[in-house]
């Protein structure tokens, strides 16, 4: 029997806005590479809400090696943009879900919670990457599971600006 290839479900927005806010940066190319070290990730799915002037950036994500799927945005009367993408993570984790021995879910949204409850029950979670210690607490009983990318910080931040693989955007 052929090993099965582990797989992350990125939601970037909440990653990248995670670790912004506690005033880094997270160098993208450096977190693939440790996906695929660390935990054996073959595929590593980076959802992202798409904004017209960006194509550069999605671009630059796949050749990282991302799996880059996009989710049409909506600009509120505020200037805002809204693009969620919970409903694309939890659709595609199960369209792969025969395609992958573990899964790695990176958020911490609690909107997660009934995927992360199903993986864990079919033994097919890996770990629950959130971006820093302020994670929902629906995600609490699955504790033994999350490790915090703000632990990473001096191996996964953005030394400096290097162009678009240096972006911290998605």
């Amino acid at each position: 029997m052929v090993k099965k290839e582990n797989h992350a479900f990125i939601d970037s927005q909440n990653l990248n806005l995670g670790v912004r806010s506690l005033g880094w940066r997270l160098d993208w190319r450096k977190f693939r590479q440790y996906l695929r070290n660390k935990y054996n990730i073959t595929k590593a799915f980076a959802f992202i809400g798409y904004k017209a002037g960006n194509e550069e950036l999605y671009t630059s994500m796949q050749r990282m090696g991302y799996v880059v799927v996009l989710k049409p945005t909506l600009e509120l009367k505020d200037g805002t943009v809204k693009g969620n993408v919970d409903a694309e993570l939890v659709l595609h984790t199960m369209i792969e879900y025969k395609n992958y021995q573990k899964a790695i879910i990176v958020s911490g949204d609690g909107d997660f919670r009934c995927l992360v409850e199903y993986l864990e029950s079919k033994n097919k979670l890996l770990r629950i990457l959130t971006p820093n210690k302020y994670y929902s607490q629906l995600l609490k009983p699955y504790s033994r599971f999350i490790f915090r990318v703000d632990l990473l910080r001096e191996n996964l931040k953005l030394k400096k600006s290097t162009g678009i693989g240096g972006r911290s955007k998605p």
